[in-house]
């Protein structure tokens, strides 16, 4: 088998890396950072810097896709940077050379990023800085850092919108898949070994027959949090669960076939959706020389769980469905949950006995955040509903 048999398309495990090209980006300016770069959208009016609102970028390979970020935030759901607009306040688009990299390196990108807002901005209106998933990880992390240098940010909001404050989860067959396909797709198995990935993720695994464990930068990272207080303390700090709060899932069941190969050399390569049940083979994988079984006892069933979802499964069977070389693939179950509901709004850990608890009643002040909001439905991971875009909006600095 060679290379050639999986052409290097640009899927992920944790959606598409290059999706089709959007409109181009409306006139903006350009911020340059090493490592990263802004680009600043002004509100109508005066041409200058009034009411920043910092707006950071997640995980995924590569650099930032300024043109996909500003799409998803103005032509999905919802017309996000027009109603920004509307009430005043300036959009600030942060990101990054390399998405992929430390939460700690692109940290520091966030925290040049803050400090060029206040020397452009016209006026005294404090800022407001978040971001999306491991967007808003980063800026957490920056803001209290800088209130550990005793260096102020002037941020009255932070904000987290679908952030995997306890953790994400990627199934582990779907991690195993990954390292399975390494000598024909490396890109896949680069990506779970990334250090970004290996600090959200809840689980990972370096090699498709390793044990899934916290990995070691993930508890380097949480313990670079814990260093800086946990949470930056002068800013009113909000988030958003793009998953539902009521314990209500996504229907995806434990241990049943998620992604099946149905024709060619990969056939009967299954994939299983995640299970705490040790006697269930999550994957059974299968190439023209080898043939494995991946099983693990202990993990959380966490792919039907309430949260922000991705359609993990479904990317990757399209991209085993090569019709020219005989190969067909079928996703019974497409989408799977990547951020609990209660990973994002830091009210619980990854773990079975809670991932489908009804949080609307929970003690909010187990969460590190000041206000909270769910879903109405369980969304795509970061996607901005009218309801969750509105909320935000109406939390923004108002001076």
């Amino acid at each position: 088998m060679t290379s050639e048999d999986i052409p290097q398309q640009d899927w992920s495990l944790f959606g598409v890396e290059n999706p089709p090209a959007p409109p181009a980006e409306p006139d903006h300016i350009v911020w340059d950072f090493p490592g990263g770069e802004a680009h600043v959208h002004l509100a109508p009016g005066p041409r200058v810097l009034r009411r920043p609102v910092i707006v950071s970028d997640g995980f995924n390979a590569g650099p930032s896709n300024f043109a996909a970020l500003y799409d998803a935030l103005e032509r999905a759901d919802f017309p996000f940077v027009t109603e920004l607009h509307n009430r005043g306040y300036d959009l600030i688009l942060l990101g990054y050379e390399d998405r992929a990299a430390s939460i700690l390196d692109n940290a520091r990108v966030a925290t040049e990023c803050v400090f060029r807002a206040i020397s452009e901005r016209q006026g005294n209106a404090r800022l407001a800085v978040g971001g999306f998933s491991m967007g808003g990880l980063i800026t957490r992390y920056a803001l209290a850092k800088l209130e550990t240098q005793r260096m102020d940010h002037q941020t009255e909001l932070y904000f987290s919108f679908d952030s995997p404050h306890r953790g994400a989860s990627i199934p582990i067959a779907l991690q195993a898949l990954a390292h399975f396909l390494k000598p024909t797709a490396p890109k896949l198995s680069a990506q779970i070994n990334s250090p970004a990935a290996r600090q959200l993720l809840w689980r990972h695994i370096e090699t498709v027959r390793a044990e899934p464990v916290e990995d070691p930068l993930r508890t380097e990272f949480l313990e670079a949090l814990k260093r800086v207080g946990g949470w930056p303390m002068v800013p009113r700090k909000i988030g958003i669960a793009n998953g539902r709060g009521d314990g209500t899932g996504i229907g995806v069941p434990a241990g049943e076939p998620a992604l099946e190969c149905t024709k060619g050399g990969f056939r009967p390569t299954t994939l299983r959706t995640q299970s705490p049940d040790n006697r269930v083979v999550l994957a059974h994988l299968k190439d023209y020389v080898r043939e494995i079984d991946v099983r693990h006892r202990g993990l959380a069933a966490a792919d039907g769980a309430p949260g922000g979802t991705l359609d993990s499964y479904d990317i990757a069977a399209k991209n085993l469905t090569k019709p020219l070389l005989g190969m067909a693939a079928v996703a019974h179950h497409p989408e799977v949950c990547f951020v609990p509901s209660g990973s994002a709004v830091d009210l619980r850990d990854i773990d079975d006995s809670t991932l489908y608890e009804n949080l609307t009643d929970a003690n909010r002040e187990e969460s590190g955040l000041d206000e909270i909001v769910f879903s109405n439905e369980n969304t795509r991971h970061s996607r901005v509903t009218e309801q969750l875009g509105t909320w935000l909006l109406d939390r923004l600095p108002r001076h």
